[in-house]
């Protein structure tokens, strides 16, 4: 089914309602004092976050709603809500810095390898299952130390692991996928152009 170009569907609203969440977070996080007593709220909000990430790819498929814009809007919803948990666990010192710039540059990395993308193929390649493991992985990770889970576990070490691996995986898939398009357009191209010349 070809993407549609509308912009106001019901899964890009849930899309959008997730991407709002960030800024009550980043009032959530302001400083330790505020963190600590509003850890429950945040860890509602993310569970709130996380239904919305499961409806809108579901809804968008079952509605036939599934949009080029859709396919931008979830993604940076997701990224955007995760970086703003990310950012701020760093800075009040709840996360690694090496699994801080690790999974800021996973994102960058795809976030400017989607550009690249879109500008090459005006089209945009839309979130794919390991990039959705990922985020989940990660996701899970954070909610435990929201929890204030003992860094001392191994399931705290466990998911850390994990979470590095995976960013590893995600962005491999993500540029390979890329690759496999442009090829794949760039052959039924010239098998086009090809068919106007015979």
């Amino acid at each position: 089914m070809r993407p549609q170009l509308k912009i106001i569907t019901v899964s890009n609203i849930i899309s959008f309602i997730r991407l709002l969440i960030a800024f009550p977070l980043l009032f959530l996080f302001k400083d330790n004092n505020t963190f600590n007593s509003y850890r429950i709220l945040i860890v509602f909000l993310l569970i709130i976050a996380f239904i919305t990430d499961v409806m809108d790819g579901y809804l968008a498929r079952k509605r036939g709603e599934v949009t080029e814009f859709g396919k931008i809007i979830d993604p940076v919803a997701d990224k955007v809500l995760v970086f703003v948990i990310v950012f701020s666990l760093f800075l009040l010192h709840e996360l690694p810095n090496y699994l801080f710039w690790v999974i800021l540059l996973r994102d960058l990395l795809i976030l400017i390898g989607g550009i690249i993308f879109s500008l090459k193929l005006k089209k945009v390649l839309p979130s794919n299952l390991i990039g959705k493991i990922t985020v989940f992985i990660i996701g899970f990770l954070l909610m435990t130390i929201i929890l204030g889970i003992d860094k001392e576990l191994w399931v705290y070490k466990y998911l850390i692991y994990l979470s590095i691996l995976f960013s590893i995986i995600s962005v491999l898939a993500y540029l390979i996928r890329a690759i496999e398009a442009i090829k794949w357009s760039k052959n039924e191209s010239d098998k086009i152009t090809e068919f106007y010349k015979n």
